[in-house]
């Protein structure tokens, strides 16, 4: 079944490279896919998953999210980011006006709202959240982290789920808490290349409850109180997953395929449980090599 699965994503990335619809447009849409699979790798399988009428634009969508995220780890002074930040909400607004820059994701993001009628709101969104991150903090609470995740992963998901053809109520209630899952979940696994750079972004509340201090995780302490943080946050991810879940039968079955990034993510935190919360365990940090089967039974049998 796995094999199936690999030869699928490999005859769907062949096609993609190799689209005879215009010399330019292959162009573009090759690099951006090709980024996409380099810089995020659970994504680019997921997209994999979709529809082929909606494949090539969640490619973009999710070449775009990564564009805006790396700006914060590229960058040694604000000044530089908030530049880049203004460029793609330059970009957003000409795209709109049916006038993209020449740059391969933003050509790409083009065609997704001509094919799509994408919602311009949500592109602003995750821009301006993105932008108020630059500043090198930790939140202060999970409610803090949550509002960043909605911005920016949830809303990536409504656009998903547009990209989809789904506008439907449940679907977007399920799309907001599997975005702030995300989110949580992707500040955790960044915790420990973060400590290794002298930051810490988990929320300050729950640190300071178990009596945990930033430098606890700088120095990368193994100590109990440490992963009774690890485990409260985890655990809101976890609440926010069985949610989305709980009204299942409501959301429509179109809109699943944009939610099979849960996949990923039950599997870092069944990990995650097995190392009972260490967040700096070795085994946190490889990709799982059954990431792609698991998707395909997903997939398969329609849930998420």
């Amino acid at each position: 079944m796995i094999l199936q699965f690999m030869i699928l994503c490999t005859v769907i990335v062949f096609n993609l490279m190799a689209h005879p619809s215009g010399q330019t447009k292959a162009y573009h849409s090759r690099l951006a896919t090709s980024y996409l699979q380099k810089r995020d790798y659970e994504g680019f399988l997921c997209s994999l998953l979709l529809p082929a009428e909606s494949r090539t634009s969640a490619f973009a969508l999710r070449a775009f999210n990564v564009e805006l995220a790396q700006i914060k780890d590229s960058i040694t002074q604000k000044t530089t980011g908030l530049m880049r930040m203004q460029f793609w909400r330059e970009a957003v607004e000409d795209i709109f006006c049916d006038n993209p820059p020449h740059q391969p994701v933003a050509t790409e993001l083009w065609r997704a709202v001509k094919r799509h009628n994408l919602t311009k709101m949500w592109f602003m969104k995750i821009i301006g959240e993105r932008e108020k991150n630059l500043d090198d903090r930790a939140y202060r609470n999970i409610q803090e982290l949550e509002t960043y995740a909605e911005n920016t992963q949830s809303a990536l998901l409504y656009l998903t789920l547009e990209v989809l053809g789904v506008r439907d109520i449940h679907a977007d209630h399920a799309a907001s808490h599997i975005g702030k899952a995300q989110g949580i979940v992707t500040c955790l696994r960044a915790t420990p290349y973060h400590s290794t750079r002298q930051k810490v972004f988990l929320p300050m509340d729950i640190c300071m409850l178990h009596g945990v201090s930033q430098e606890d995780f700088i120095r990368g302490k193994q100590e109990k109180k440490m992963r009774d943080v690890i485990y409260d946050i985890a655990s809101q991810a976890h609440i926010h997953l069985e949610h989305a879940r709980s009204f299942s039968k409501k959301v429509p079955v179109k809109a699943y395929p944009a939610f099979f990034c849960t996949v990923a993510l039950d599997d870092y935190l069944c990990n995650m449980r097995k190392v009972d919360f260490n967040i700096f365990h070795p085994s946190l940090q490889k990709k799982s090599p059954l990431l792609p089967l698991h998707l395909y039974i997903r997939s398969w049998k329609k849930t998420y």
